[in-house]
């Protein structure tokens, strides 16, 4: 490891891309979540996922409601997230969908590991060259945010010490695990008494494979890469989910002169290098004000590496932040009765109140809304602020930078800087909110503002997300970052032995490398985009295994076409079509019309006369075609081949069904005669 830094970070805040990360630190691991295509890991519930929003549930889906309450690790101690967690005083209502049993309300035991995500476990571990563990031990992880119905989840331990070659070098593989996915959120209410949040219990218990790299990520744009590779290492199985939400990504990223962040929400993996450029520039804009703000009371600055840190140092500095800003709140209602924001007066109306809390020597500190070079937020202590308040459940807090503003006029905010006795130089929080959840939103502000002394804190984070999408790349605060007291033994799950046998035989079954699959393809008469395309669909083996004698290039097409449907199915209607008796055109309607049955050739011939689906005799094609092309002479000769595209139409409608392909080479012809 290189010695701690000793010269000041360089780079413009506002210039994330040109960050250097070699010279600032930068450091950064990937963890992947990859749901399986089994049903769900410990009670046997098909791995179903339905299409519904808070909107179009079912009304016989049965509703339950929960609070939950954190349990102490092996060590006793309470995690910081959980405890966290416990004070934002939500309750969860949980929608029981069709897979959701006992197991998944928590009213019944846990069955033991789907065998088949243990093998696939198995196999991607191998794939990686990490090494298993001896016994497969379940461990319970705290989760009290109500995405699980148990206040945990359950994880186990697969394999350690893998590697895994990208085109950016080796990177180390920490640990791969296999999980339960949480439940999916549906709606969050506010209520009088706190939040309300939705679940819907389809994807609880699917089971996932978590892989953690080791931090050997050289820059933003390795990470990408890196991202991708784990991906196509997955998918070599065959037998991991695919579509949105079955894979997600985390990053996990520092500079010298900041702290680990963990951030969440990074679905879009061209999104990724923007993201971590983004972090960059936020820690080192939290660096430089932290020593600015230090400067202002005379403390220590913050050497440019945290491995330099003194403990006691720090102690001292953060004892007298404290002092400095003691949590001293103010009921400010009163400088409001006038005010005809419509966002006090509604707050108002409900019988909330304007809290304020002052903020000694922050005033400027705050930062207003600026963008970059590139059209993302800046980083600013403002924005931080209310991040830490939206995580008590309201919707933001003004500070004394941007106002007035939103209505809130002059004399509202000296009524409020005459109320809280502030100097020029002092700032203010406000937070209209019922009075428990203010007090809340402004305790949580009070320790994040006194956190801007220090470094940024470890914490998880989660990408902004407007209408699906990433909103600019920045990240808003989720929750502080887990400690080891929030895991302890499961012992409703019995250990599994992975013995050599076992380790040997998955050795021994690898899936084929996507190299191999194409090499494969290259057998067939197929172009290269539908050999390309097969593999990455993951219909290359269905195309092999009953290719037979069909065309190669049309049977390609028929898998593309319809690649949900069943392929036994797809083969005889294509033999069907070869044999001349349906069109072409109609080969996907009659799969469509036979979906979950096993017909004969002759029954799909039958049905194909009867729909009228029944090449036209090749004699009586072309007498059509000649007569067509005859009485529009003129147009083709003004138009040439030009001819083609229309007469194509006229063509198709007067003959009904018939093999586009023969139309096709018909047609050409009897326009090739006309013009000569």
């Amino acid at each position: 490891m290189a010695e701690p830094q000793t010269t000041e970070p360089v780079g413009e805040v506002d210039d994330a891309s040109a960050l250097s990360p070699e010279q600032l630190g930068f450091m950064c691991g990937i963890e992947v979540h990859q749901q399986l295509g089994t049903g769900k890991l410990h009670s046997r519930q098909p791995g179903t996922l339905y299409d519904v929003t808070i909107d179009t549930v079912p009304a016989d889906w049965h509703r339950f409601e929960r609070k939950l309450r954190p349990a102490r690790g092996e060590g006793g101690a309470i995690d910081i997230a959980a405890r966290f967690e416990t004070r934002r005083n939500r309750s969860f209502v949980y929608v029981q969908s069709p897979n959701a049993g006992l197991i998944e309300l928590d009213d019944q035991p846990p069955l033991d590991h789907d065998e088949d995500a243990i093998q696939i476990a198995l196999t991607v571990s191998a794939l990686l060259e990490a090494k298993p563990v001896s016994l497969l031990q379940t461990m319970r992880k705290t989760v009290v945010d109500g995405s699980n119905t148990s206040g945990f989840q359950r994880t186990s331990l697969v394999a350690t010490d893998g590697v895994l070659q990208t085109d950016g070098g080796p990177v180390g593989i920490d640990v791969l695990c296999l999980e339960e996915d949480s439940a999916r959120k549906l709606d969050t209410l506010s209520t009088p008494n706190g939040e309300q949040v939705i679940y819907n219990l389809d994807r609880l218990g699917l089971p996932l494979i978590e892989i953690a790299t080791a931090p050997d990520v050289t820059s933003p744009e390795h990470a990408k890469v890196t991202s991708m590779a784990l991906g196509r290492v997955l998918r070599q199985t065959r037998k991991v989910r695919r579509g949105l939400g079955s894979i997600r990504q985390d990053l996990n990223v520092s500079l010298a002169c900041g702290d680990r962040v963990e951030i969440k929400g990074c679905q879009d993996l061209n999104w990724i290098p923007r993201i971590i450029r983004l972090e960059m520039s936020r820690q080192l804009h939290f660096y430089r004000l932290a020593n600015e703000l230090r400067t202002m009371l005379n403390l220590s600055p913050l050497p440019p590496d945290r491995r330099s840190d003194d403990d006691q140092l720090e102690a001292s500095v953060a004892a007298s932040v404290a002092e400095h800003l003691p949590l001293n709140l103010h009921d400010v209602t009163s400088s409001f009765t006038s005010c005809e924001s419509k966002m006090v007066v509604g707050g108002l109306a409900k019988g909330h109140v304007m809290l304020g809390l002052p903020l000694a020597g922050l005033n400027g500190k705050f930062g207003t809304k600026t963008m970059d070079k590139e059209g993302s937020q800046l980083p600013r202590l403002g924005r931080e602020l209310a991040g830490a308040a939206k995580l008590a459940g309201v919707k933001g807090v003004f500070h004394s930078d941007e106002l007035p503003a939103y209505g809130i006029e002059q004399d509202h905010v000296d009524g409020v800087r005459n109320t809280l006795s502030l100097s020029p130089e002092d700032g203010f929080i406000l937070c209209l909110a019922p009075k428990w959840q203010a007090e809340l939103a402004l305790e949580s502000v009070l320790q994040r503002a006194r956190l801007a002394w220090h470094r940024i804190p470890q914490e998880v984070r989660n990408v902004v997300v407007k209408k699906g999408a990433p909103d600019d790349g920045t990240t808003s605060p989720m929750r502080p970052l887990p400690g080891g007291a929030r895991m302890y033994p499961e012992t409703d799950v019995p250990s599994i032995i992975i013995d050599e046998g076992r380790w040997q035989a998955t050795m021994a079954s690898l899936p084929m490398s996507d190299q191999a699959r194409a090499e494969r393809m290259a057998q067939f008469d197929v172009s290269s985009d539908q050999a390309k395309q097969l593999v990455a669909r993951e219909l290359d083996d269905i195309y092999v295994e009953h290719v037979a004698d069909l065309p190669h290039k049309g049977w390609a097409s028929v898998v593309l076409e319809n690649d949900e449907a069943d392929p036994a199915l797809c083969a005889m209607v294509l033999t069907v079509k070869e044999r001349g008796d349906i069109t072409r055109e109609s080969m996907n309607e009659i799969i469509t019309a036979f979906e979950g049955q096993r017909p004969s050739l002759d029954e799909l011939a039958a049905f194909g006369e009867a729909h009228g689906h029944k090449p036209a005799d090749v004699g009586d094609l072309a007498s059509t075609i000649q007569s067509i092309v005859q009485e529009r002479s003129d147009f083709v000769k003004e138009r040439g081949m030009g001819a083609m595209g229309p007469l194509m139409g006229v063509v198709m409608q007067a003959v009904g069904a018939a093999d586009g392909k023969v139309v096709s080479a018909l047609l050409r012809e009897a326009i090739q005669n006309t013009m000569e």
